[in-house]
């Protein structure tokens, strides 16, 4: 059984960095994408960042220059190294594996951005 295990987030000022992991075991014999996607109360579900296997990235708009996302395919795990925190950025962090055939989420993180 597939398992994501999602470690990080909590609170922090304005202009502050957190970190989120995630690892993956169980079930999964490759992995072509690893990332994560955010939910704000009363939005939609975004992707904030994903990394392929070949480690080509993609961010969404509003996190390009201050998060980097990175993996480490040894471990199936993740890495969204958050920086430059705004207030906008507070909301649920799911992380998200695309194995080719099925997609995984974890359980969410909350991040909250607040002075």
């Amino acid at each position: 059984q597939v398992q994501l295990v999602e470690s990080g987030g909590g609170s922090v000022q304005p202009g502050g960095s957190l970190r989120l992991s995630c690892a993956a075991s169980g079930g999964i014999f490759s992995i072509n994408a690893m990332g994560w996607y955010r939910q704000a109360l009363g939005k939609e579900r975004e992707l904030v960042a994903r990394i392929t296997s070949g480690d080509s990235t993609n961010y969404g708009d509003s996190v390009k220059g201050r998060f980097t996302i990175s993996r480490d395919n040894a471990k199936n795990t993740a890495y969204l190294q958050m920086n430059s925190l705004k207030p906008e950025d507070t909301a649920v962090y799911y992380c998200n594996v695309d194995s080719g055939e099925d997609d995984y989420w974890g359980q969410g993180n909350q991040v909250t951005v607040s002075s």
